[in-house]
């Protein structure tokens, strides 16, 4: 039987395993045992949703010996899942009834810390590209050892996490310059907080009622304030701060926690359950609020005493007792209201001061928050109503409505205070485009940093090393950054992508402007390994890449006008970098062409060029180059299995097997894969070969192998 019961429950047919248990409770007079079996079948009435029974069959096990927090994880597990599967479907209602995108955390939207949720105050950013406040990575990072995972993406903060985060310079300061009143009011929080570390909490309250004025939207604000007011034993106005910031932000766990923390001081420990289990619904893994909900329940369905403190007689008996516990799960889900997050519900500017009359606490007690927001906000629409307002005003007034609350400079047009000075590269003295941000907090357009590390490893700042970055080669675009650009400058972040893809046009040009890299001989077909580490190459390779055409040109060295008239465009397959910026690429031959025009662009060589392709032959010419092919190939091999077997092993190593014969002569616009290998493999000079690669005659490119093949062999004999 009690297996039975195990089972069912595993099974979440619950009530069949109440019922077992309630079948085994008459055969028993162990008080231990009853306990047990009690506490099972309570757990199983709790998980089928009968609540009025589980708490009284909770309560007799508790009279046989008081309930450990053990015996209450099951009741915790399912009030808290309750909570947060009724408050996230109104959680959804609230976002879309306010116009937001499901999930969008912070009152501040794009400029909101996403763990403290609060405005971004001496903003880092992490190499995933994402800004969170300073001091809630140093909180998040104190146990050190691992590396910091982005709370936004689950990146892992890498080289940044070393002897501290460092603040985003740019973002920094133009969050001060376009939000100065929030930037003060993380400056008086800050400190508030040093202050109140320092045991002064008078002047830290006075830091924090000043910051409330700069930013009375701020939960963080009234969270904090509410600790300094409990630590001066000034406990409701302990309790008007917390419920203020539940109510600016609802789904934050230390909000609730500082509430329910405020209702124990004052005695009101049921109500402090419901907060409690709000926190938990939000955060399953704070283990204060766990620990203080096991407590509170332990205390609430333990045995009733002779004496019951006058503040808790209200709930002396099981059925008040199982009432309140059954609105604490009900009640927390009106603070997820859709009016509460609505536009229409906004708190006013500013906020009831906490010196005022004690009447306004009096109303508050006993009734769930959002009422006294509902009361204040219908005396708010009553009193807009009665306004007389001319068609002017009410059109200026509409129009500051819509206008985001975050905008610049408030009371100010945007395009005064948007400054495109403000975001503007130090490197290239132009808006940013795709701005990322070093470990060191500068920010640079990707491509202008890139070109920077291309000549020295370091910040061009601040000099700080950056060897790391040369392998890695990650750089994420400063996300907060580039939304600012798009949202307040458009007409300059067009104008700047404009040029941007012109330039792009033109470097992914394969007939115009070609970049040349100028070292050797390369030929169709043939991989052609290189080895990069001067600066104008790193560029040029990397805009190769960067195009998508994945191409260049490879041009033997002429004293007179720099590089030959013949090359061969050779294919980018694969890139390996190093820590101190130079790079292995892997090419392969692809077309030969021409040089038309000879020219430079940022360091390296560039050129017009027209390619070449074999004129085909048909009749008794293709039968003749048929014979011609078949003898040179058959000579060819000869003179490679001739080789020793050091050297063909090497050769193979390099440019791999000599290949097969085509099955079509003139398939391929640059002839037999196997003429070019040999031409590459064949002990020639570079000038020896490159007549090779501008013959467009299949037939003369193999009667001049075939000479050099006779050649040698005739040397060798000699």
């Amino acid at each position: 039987m009690p297996r039975l019961a195990a089972d069912a429950f595993r099974s979440k047919n619950v009530d069949l395993a109440a019922d077992v248990c309630e079948c085994q409770l008459a055969a028993l007079a162990d008080p231990g045992s009853r306990r047990q079996l009690l506490l099972r079948r309570a757990d199983a009435l709790a998980f089928g949703g009968k609540l009025a029974e589980a708490f009284d069959v909770y309560r007799r096990a508790s009279e046989i010996g008081r309930l450990g927090p053990a015996h209450l994880d099951n009741l915790v597990q399912y009030l808290s899942d309750t909570i947060r599967r009724r408050g996230g479907r109104e959680r959804r209602k609230g976002e879309e009834a306010a116009g937001r995108q499901p999930g969008a955390g912070g009152s501040y939207g794009d400029l909101s810390c996403r763990i403290c949720l609060s405005f971004l105050f001496e903003p880092v950013t992490l190499p995933c590209g994402h800004c969170f406040c300073k001091k809630c990575l140093d909180r998040d990072g104190k146990d050190g050892g691992l590396p910091l995972l982005c709370r936004e993406c689950g990146g892992s903060s890498g080289p940044h996490h070393g002897p501290g985060f460092r603040v985003n310079v740019v973002l920094s300061n133009l969050l001060a310059k376009w939000f100065p009143k929030l930037h003060r009011a993380g400056q008086l929080r800050r400190e508030g907080n040093g202050l109140y570390g320092g045991k002064e909490t008078e002047a830290a309250l006075e830091k924090y009622d000043q910051a409330i004025e700069m930013a009375p939207m701020d939960h963080i604000l009234f969270s904090n304030r509410s600790q300094i007011h409990s630590t001066l034993k000034q406990h409701k106005k302990a309790l008007r701060d917390a419920e203020v910031a539940c109510r600016l932000m609802p789904h934050w766990s230390k909000g609730h926690v500082c509430k329910a923390q405020a209702l124990v001081s004052l005695g009101r420990k049921e109500d402090a359950l419901r907060e409690y289990l709000v926190c938990l619904s939000i955060e399953p893994d704070c283990r204060l609020a766990n620990m203080e909900v096991h407590k509170l329940l332990g205390d609430l369905l333990a045995p009733v005493s002779d004496q019951v403190p006058e503040h808790i007689s209200d709930y002396s008996t099981p059925q008040s007792s199982t009432a309140h516990i059954k609105n604490t799960i009900d009640a927390p889900f009106q603070i997820f209201s859709p009016r509460l997050l609505s536009s229409e519900s906004r708190l006013p500017s500013k906020l009831p001061d906490p010196e005022q009359s004690e009447s306004f606490q009096g109303k508050c007690q006993g009734r769930p928050e959002v009422r006294k927001l509902d009361h204040y906000l219908t005396l708010k629409r009553k009193l807009r109503s009665t306004e007389d307002k001319s068609k002017e005003e009410q059109q200026k007034t509409n129009k500051e409505h819509k206008r985001s609350k975050f905008e610049p400079a408030e009371g100010s047009e945007s395009a005064d205070i948007c400054d495109p000075m403000d975001l503007e590269c130090s490197l290239c003295m132009r808006l940013f485009y795709e701005p990322v941000t070093t470990a060191c907090g500068h920010t640079f357009c990707l491509q202008c940093l890139e070109r920077c590390l291309d000549h020295n490893p370091k910040c061009p700042l601040c000099k700080e090393e950056m060897s790391e970055y040369l392998v890695q080669r990650k750089y994420c675009k400063t996300v907060l950054m580039e939304n600012l650009i798009s949202k307040y400058l458009p007409s300059e972040l067009m104008e700047r992508q404009k040029i941007h893809q012109e330039e792009m046009a033109e470097f992914s040009n394969l007939n115009k402007n070609v970049p040349i890299f100028v070292c050797t001989m390369a030929f169709p077909t043939v991989p052609c390994p290189l080895h990069i580490f001067e600066p104008c190459y790193r560029l040029m390779i990397r805009r190769c890449m960067e195009t998508g055409t994945n191409s260049f040109g490879m041009c033997l060295g002429d004293n007179l006008r720099g590089f030959a008239d013949y090359g061969c465009l050779l294919e980018i397959r694969d890139v390996k970098f190093f820590s101190d910026g130079r790079s292995v690429v892997d090419t392969i031959g692809r077309r030969r062409f021409k040089v038309i025009q000879h020219s430079e662009r940022d360091g390296y060589n560039t050129a017009d060029i027209e390619y070449l392709e074999d004129v085909k032959v048909e009749g008794i010419a293709e039968q003749e180059l048929q014979s011609l092919h078949d003898m040179v190939y058959d000579q060819a091999l000869v003179w490679v299995n001739s080789l020793k077997a050091e050297q063909k092993e090497r050769i193979e190593g390099h440019f791999g097997p000599m290949p097969e014969k085509d099955s079509e002569l003139q398939a391929s616009p640059n002839g037999p894969s196997w003429c070019w290998w040999l031409i590459a493999v064949l002990p020639l000079e570079g000038r020896a070969q490159l007549p090779f690669l501008a013959l467009t005659s299949l037939k003369d490119r193999l009667t001049g192998i075939r000479k050099v093949l006779l050649f040698m062999a005739q040397s060798r004999h000699r």
